[in-house]
């Protein structure tokens, strides 16, 4: 079967029913106390020059896993960096990438680099929290609340613009004292309450009128993800705002004003 036809949660389940992977079903992985995550950024994939700049793809790229780290409720403490770059690539550039990777003041401790035909950057992100609430304890009766406003990075990519990439580490803090489950809003909302709705073995009533709207944004824009706000379950709603309710069965559960909606997400390798 080709991963066009598997897709990325169907390759990891079956990573994951062969034993070759262990524990990846929350936004980064915890190994003695240490919150460990990592994302890629590959040129025409993920990103295009004609959209960013190269201080803007570092930042972006450190602003992207410092949010997994938020998502775990992680103090943020170190960035490491794997570059691939083609060889007539100028000095300024990459002296650039890397002032957009300091701009979130996690300093960068090592990485590697290497020739590659296009871009590559693939950043490792390292922090510690005293309790990771993940994606498996949400319960019947929670509240679903999100840190902030959503659509902006749909609305902007309409517009031939990126948003910025929000830094949520102090309300990922604030919330995974009390969470049940958290995750960040990476691939859309639909998709990613899915992932909490999965592991933990309930379903996830959401009423869509009740999310903040980024200015500009239509509710169709919750489906293009990249939104990087936290969403969570918890008993305590801690002045969030609460878009929905956990409920016994699975999956999740959409309704715009009392009626079935759906939204797309985003879905690698398809």
């Amino acid at each position: 079967m080709k991963l066009a036809e598997l897709g990325e949660l169907g390759l990891l389940a079956e990573l994951e029913q062969r034993g070759l992977v262990h524990g990846i079903e929350h936004d980064a992985a915890v190994v003695e106390g240490l919150v460990v995550t990592q994302d890629a950024l590959v040129e025409s994939v993920h990103f295009r020059f004609d959209l960013l700049g190269w201080r803007e793809l570092g930042a972006r790229a450190a602003a992207v896993n410092i949010s997994d780290l938020a998502a775990s409720g992680a103090d943020p403490l170190a960035l490491l960096v794997s570059l691939g770059l083609p060889e007539e690539t100028e000095m300024e550039h990459v002296l650039e990438l890397y002032a957009g990777l300091n701009e979130r003041n996690v300093p960068v401790r090592g990485g590697d680099t290497t020739r590659a035909d296009r871009v590559v950057l693939s950043v490792t992100a390292l922090g510690r929290s005293d309790r990771v609430p993940g994606r498996a304890g949400a319960k019947p009766g929670d509240a679903v609340v999100v840190t902030g406003p959503l659509g902006a990075a749909g609305a902007a990519f309409r517009s031939g613009r990126l948003s910025p990439v929000p830094s949520r580490v102090e309300e990922g803090q604030r919330l995974a004292r009390v969470a049940t489950a958290m995750l960040d809003l990476s691939d859309g909302i639909a998709r990613d309450a899915g992932h909490i709705a999965k592991r933990s073995g309930v379903r996830l009533a959401i009423e869509l009128e009740r999310l903040p709207l980024a200015e500009g944004a239509e509710l169709d824009d919750l489906g293009f993800g990249e939104d990087y706000e936290l969403l969570a379950t918890t008993p305590d709603p801690l002045g969030f705002p609460v878009i929905g309710r956990v409920e016994e069965g699975d999956g999740v559960e959409l309704t715009l004003r009392g009626e079935p909606h759906s939204l797309s997400g985003w879905e690698h390798f398809r």
